[in-house]
This record gives C-alpha cells, sequence and structure tokens, in this order.
C-alpha cells in the first residue's frame, strides 16, 4: 500500500491518462533557493528547463544537473521502461506513457501512477525545503518479485543553454551513493528500505533529447545527455517503497518519506494561514493559488528574501517583486515574508532606485527601472496597513523619504521631477524603464519616454504615502505641496476621454489605447471624476479586455501585434504590442469594484481562473497571444499568480458583503 501521508491536501486534481500524457501541462517544484523541478506531469521533457535546476548561489547561478531519472522495471516476462523522452516530435524513447494511469496533484505535488501487467508503480515527487534536490518516492505493487532499476539522464551545464554534445561525465557508486562529476557534482543517493540493492558498474551512454516547448520558441531544439543506470534493486512479492534522491548542493535527505510528509504538512500550513487571512475558508482556487504563490519567494543571500519572477528562466526582478508582494504574502497572512521583501530591496537602494533585475551570475545588479521604487512606496504602505507594525514604518519612513528627495532632485536614466508640473520625467535614449521594456538590440520597442501615465499614478501615491505614513507616526509630511501640484497637473491626461498614455517631455499627450491608464486610476489618490473613470473603462472594455487579460495595445491600433509566438525577435515586437497579459487585470478589476459592479468583476475573472489549469498547472503564464490567447512566455509567473489571488479575494468578500448576514 502507498505510504499514508501524515495530513489529507487541502486540493486534489486527478488528470486521467490522455491529459497526463499532454506536453502542455507542466508541473512547478521548487526548494526556497532558487533551485527547481520542472516537467511535464507525466514527466517528460519538454523544454532545456527540464529535470533538476539547482542554484549555487541562491536565487541565482542556477546549474542544470539532471534531465529525468531513468527508470525500468523487471517481471519474469521481460522489462520495461517507465520514464519517456521525446527523441523528436511525437516519437519516444522509452514506454513511460504507454502505461501510464494517471496523475494526481495533491497541493500542487505530484503523484503518476502506471500500470504494467499486475505490477503499479506509483511516484510521488518532490523537493525537500532548502535541500538543492528533488526526490522521486516510488511504491510498487506487484503479486511476484519485480526489479526497478534506477539511475537519470544527467545534463551538467548552466540551465539556459542546452548540450549539442555530451558533456564529458565521470561516474562512481559506493552503496548507495552514486556521483556524477562533470564541471559541477551530482549527487545521487538510494533508499531502499528492506530490498535487496545491487550497485551497478555505470556504462554512460548519450542520449538524445528534443524539446517541444523550445522549438515553438525558435530556441535550439534538442540536446545530448548522459544517461545511466545506477542501480538494481529487488522488491519480494507484494512489493515495497524506494526513494531516489538527485541533489546538486552539499547535504542530504536522510529520510526521504518524512520530508515529503514534512513538504505536504508545510502546503497544507500555508492554505490554512491563506484561508485564516482571507476569511474565505474552504475556498479551492484560495488554497491553489497560496500552494503556488510560495513558489516564487526564494532566500536571497544568507538573510535576505526575494521574488522569483518567473520560472524557469526569469531571476529576482524589483518592479515584480513589489507588484506581486501584496497578493503574494499580504493576501495569503504571511506578514512576516513581506516585511522581509521589502528589507530586502530597502537595503538595496541606490540613488532612489531599488534594482530592475538581480544578474542570473549574481555579479551584481540593474537599476534601469522608474517604477519599481515606486511600487515599493505602495507595498510599503500595503504593508502597514495590513499589520500595523508602526515600528518598521518608522524605520521605514527615511528611507522612503530618501527615495523621494532622489526622485526630485533628478537620479540616474532622466528621472526626475518636471519643477513646472510636479510630475515625474523619465527617459533617455536606449534604455526602457516601465514595465512595458523591451530593447531589441538598439530598437526600444515601446520607449514612453517623458512622463508615462501608470508612472505618475505610483508617484502620486508615492508621495501620498509619506504623507500618511508621517500623520500615522505622528510627524509632519514633508512633500504636501509637491504633491498638490502633481494632483492639478494630472489632469492633462484626462483632456481627451480616455487618458494618455504618456506625455512626451514636450506635453504631447501619446493617445495609444493602452492598459496603463487604468493602473494609474486604480491606485489610490490618483484624481478624476466618477466620470473620467467610466469613459476609461468603457473604452478599455471595448477595446482591451479579453477573456485572459488586457491587451497591452488596442487591436485598432496599426501598430497592433495579434500573434505572440517564433523566435525571441518575433515575439519581443509583439510583447507590449497587443499581447495580452494578465497581471493588470487586477487594476480593472479594482476599478469595476469601486464602482459597485461586483457580478462584472467576478465574470472578468472566470477565464485566467479556469486557466489555472491549463499550462503551469496550479499558476497563471506571463502572457497570451493576443490574438489566439495561447499561452506564452513563462508558464509560472510571479505577479501573474499573485494579481488573480489578489483580485479573486476582493471579488469573493465584495460577493460576500453584497449578499448580507
Amino acid at each position: 500500500m502507498l505510504r499514508p501521508m501524515s495530513s489529507s491536501p487541502a486540493t486534489l486534481q486527478s488528470y486521467g491518462p490522455l491529459q497526463a500524457r499532454d506536453p502542455d501541462l507542466e508541473v512547478l517544484l521548487t526548494d526556497g533557493l532558487g533551485s527547481f523541478a520542472l516537467g511535464s506531469l507525466a514527466g517528460v521533457p519538454t523544454r532545456c528547463y527540464s529535470g533538476l535546476a539547482v542554484s549555487h548561489q541562491p536565487p541565482v547561478g542556477r546549474w542544470q544537473h539532471l534531465v529525468s531519472p531513468l527508470e525500468r522495471v523487471s517481471t519474469g516476462r521481460g522489462e520495461v521502461t517507465l520514464h519517456a523522452l521525446e527523441l523528436a516530435p511525437n516519437v519516444f524513447e522509452g514506454d513511460g506513457l504507454t502505461w501510464l494511469v494517471g496523475v494526481t496533484l495533491r497541493d500542487l505535488l505530484p503523484e503518476r501512477e502506471q500500470l504494467v501487467g499486475d505490477v503499479r508503480v506509483r511516484r510521488r515527487t518532490f523537493m525537500p525545503r532548502h535541500s538543492g534536490a528533488v526526490a522521486f518516492l516510488y511504491e510498487v505493487e506487484a503479486r511476484e518479485a519485480v526489479t526497478l532499476t534506477l539511475g537519470g539522464f544527467f545534463a551538467d551545464r548552466d540551465t539556459h543553454h542546452a548540450h549539442r554534445r555530451a558533456p564529458e561525465l565521470t561516474f562512481g557508486v559506493e552503496g548507495t551513493r552514486a556521483k556524477v562529476r562533470g564541471t559541477r557534482e551530482t549527487r545521487v543517493s538510494l533508499h531502499a528500505p528492506g530490498a535487496a540493492v545491487e550497485g551497478l558498474t555505470p556504462q554512460p551512454f548519450t542520449q538524445r533529447v528534443y524539446f517541444r516547448h523550445d522549438e515553438a520558441r525558435g530556441e535550439p531544439d534538442h540536446e545530448r545527455g548522459v544517461g545511466a543506470a545506477l542501480w538494481q534493486v529487488t522488491l519480494p512479492p507484494g512489493g515495497g517503497q524506494v526513494a531516489l534522491v538527485v541533489g546538486g548542493l552539499e547535504g542530504d535527505v536522510p529520510d526521504p518519506w518524512a520530508a515529503h510528509d514534512a513538504e505536504a504538512a508545510r502546503r497544507l500550513g500555508l492554505v490554512n494561514q491563506a484561508w485564516e487571512a482571507t476569511g474565505l475558508h474552504g475556498d479551492e482556487l484560495v488554497a491553489t493559488l497560496a500552494v503556488a504563490a510560495d513558489a516564487y519567494l526564494v532566500r536571497r543571500g544568507r538573510a535576505g528574501l526575494s521574488v522569483i519572477a518567473g520560472y524557469p528562466w526569469f531571476a529576482d526582478w524589483g518592479r515584480d517583486t513589489m507588484i506581486a508582494l501584496t497578493g503574494l504574502t499580504l493576501t495569503t497572512g504571511r506578514h512576516a515574508e513581506a516585511r522581509a521583501l521589502l528589507e530586502t530591496f530597502l537595503t538595496t537602494l541606490r540613488r532612489g532606485l531599488i534594482p530592475n533585475n538581480f544578474l542570473e551570475d549574481g555579479t551584481g545588479a540593474g537599476y534601469n527601472t522608474v517604477d519599481g521604487a515606486l511600487w515599493l512606496a505602495v507595498a510599503l504602505e500595503r504593508y502597514v496597513g495590513a499589520t500595523s507594525d508602526l515600528a518598521f514604518a518608522r524605520e521605514a519612513l527615511p528611507r522612503l523619504r530618501e527615495l523621494l528627495e532622489w526622485h526630485v532632485r533628478g537620479t540616474d536614466h532622466g528621472i526626475r521631477v518636471d519643477p513646472g508640473d510636479g510630475l515625474l520625467l523619465a527617459g533617455e535614449p536606449g534604455v526602457q524603464l516601465t514595465w512595458m521594456d523591451v530593447k531589441i538590440a538598439d530598437w526600444v520597442v515601446t520607449p514612453r519616454h517623458g512622463k508615462p501615465v501608470e508612472i505618475q499614478g505610483l508617484w502620486l501615491s508615492a508621495l501620498g504615502a509619506e504623507g500618511r505614513l508621517s500623520r500615522l507616526l505622528g510627524e509632519p509630511p514633508e512633500y504636501g505641496e509637491l504633491l498638490n501640484q502633481a494632483r492639478a497637473s494630472f489632469a492633462a491626461f484626462l483632456a481627451d476621454g480616455f487618458p494618455a498614455d504618456a506625455l512626451s517631455p514636450q506635453g504631447e499627450p501619446d493617445p495609444s489605447i493602452r492598459p496603463n491608464a487604468l493602473i494609474a486610476l486604480a491606485l489610490p489618490g490618483t484624481p478624476a471624476s466618477p466620470a473620467q473613470v467610466d469613459a476609461a473603462v468603457r473604452r478599455a472594455e471595448a477595446e482591451l479586455l479579453t477573456p485572459l487579460g488586457l491587451h497591452t495595445l488596442s487591436p485598432l491600433d496599426p501598430r497592433f501585434r495579434g500573434n505572440y509566438g517564433g523566435d525571441q525577435l518575433v515575439r519581443d515586437a509583439a510583447y507590449h504590442q497587443g499581447t495580452v497579459w494578465p497581471w493588470p487585470l487586477g487594476a480593472y478589476i479594482d476599478l469595476l469594484l469601486s464602482r459597485g459592479e461586483v457580478n462584472r468583476a467576478r465574470a472578468a475573472l472566470r477565464g485566467l481562473t479556469g486557466h489555472v489549469g491549463e499550462a503551469g498547472v496550479g499558476h497563471v503564464s506571463e502572457v497570451f497571444s493576443g490574438g489566439s490567447l495561447r499561452p506564452g512566455g513563462c508558464p509560472f509567473q510571479a505577479w501573474s499568480v499573485a494579481e488573480l489571488l489578489r483580485a479573486h479575494v476582493a471579488v469573493a468578500r465584495a460577493e460576500r458583503e453584497a449578499s448580507g448576514p
């Protein structure tokens, strides 16, 4: 029998054999250090990031150690392969898909089940916390004695670049421990209580693996790894349990089954904490997204906390962290983590800016963002409002004032207050500063230099946060006069119905219909009349709204690009020119709720709610193609998850309030 878990899961999703074979359904496991294990539901690698990526400079410096475990089962009737690797489109090495019964996700922890005659093999996969390792727990039920052969297909490379030729690896097996040495060392251990174990003399072989998702992105679509069988485990009639643990860091997982129970209990604790924080006890979407949210919270260095913007290829980004902070931590009741995130980025302030991103190789950070620090001000005020942590407010207020002062006097990349109107100027040739930040060679696709509308909304919010926090602490505000000037000047964006997307440095309005106006209008303190908000909402509904988010540019605009797909040049050219993004939908929901349109807000979330089971299972994708609405970008995106969770909770509370006692 399958060893029972110490607690029942809060969420349970089951997939039959056809669904479980779908390569577009991917599962993500993380360890809180930036390491991750990624694969399709059935375990088939579909991209160069599939397998185990270990963070050697948490949360960056990620190295690919494993592509897939090697798995075979032998009975008196012969040997079959339980793994499956795609060699070319729909051509497989291994019969793992043939024997597939289905996959079950228990609080997003996957359990794969296969049936070979009368032999039933269940495999649970998880990452022990802060381990840099992935563990595979096998439960075998059989009438007769069976033998499991276990090993792996190893990569030994930077996680972003697939091997064109097989790496040179050496293998050593000593008892139930093995080491695979290349540029880095991979440690493999076997746990088989009560079973007969035979360590094999490894005979490495080259294995081609095709990555269908990389081909779709115009990236190199295959690599050559190295496979090797490491052990044979003979189980008596009735079956037994075996665990395979693969890792890239020092340390061990002495009892993988206890570690699995601990991880399952931790996830259930996250769900209960989120239910308590939201008051939505038993809400399945809250439960699923609370577990998903945890994947993005990662240790930075020895003590700090940060947010991975998206899996599998992003590192931690400041703008994404601050936008996602509310949904990932405050909504889920994780106040200590919210404070830790704020502390990480307050300590990295440089000339009033926070890092746009930390570099993947751990060598530093880029500070090319105008909105990251302003979102920090918004997140700080939300944190204090949610926690009443006045001690931290008093500690952070001088840093907030320092941030504002640098913006007033002028900081990097032309970011400075225009003394004529109190609004914030930003931009210089060749630099992209807002969240619409694509740059292709020397081409900044959406430069938005001057005064972007959402930046002004954030600027007003940051100035207002300083005043509100100052009064809360019994101190006089220092930027009240500038706030009043900027509020009066914001009227220039509202002159022609739908707010201008930006004002040029010369004050000329950009009439592009983009979601940035909704982001600005949904922020606290943005001055707009109900009629102006109504006009903006109606125009957005007519031209930007889709079932999964908002177009980044109106389809009526001649610059609109409806296809997001193909190679990087094609994708990046469309990234903010019509591609649908889910995270700005949160601002649209806020505006609907401010108008009392609760039913319309719930209807706007139905598509994304359904999408949670469509790509990165339990998560929300980064983007969708502007025409087909096919998921694209990262299948696991922090601010997408965070904003859906925040918006869903806000709507659920409004529904409950509307229904009365």
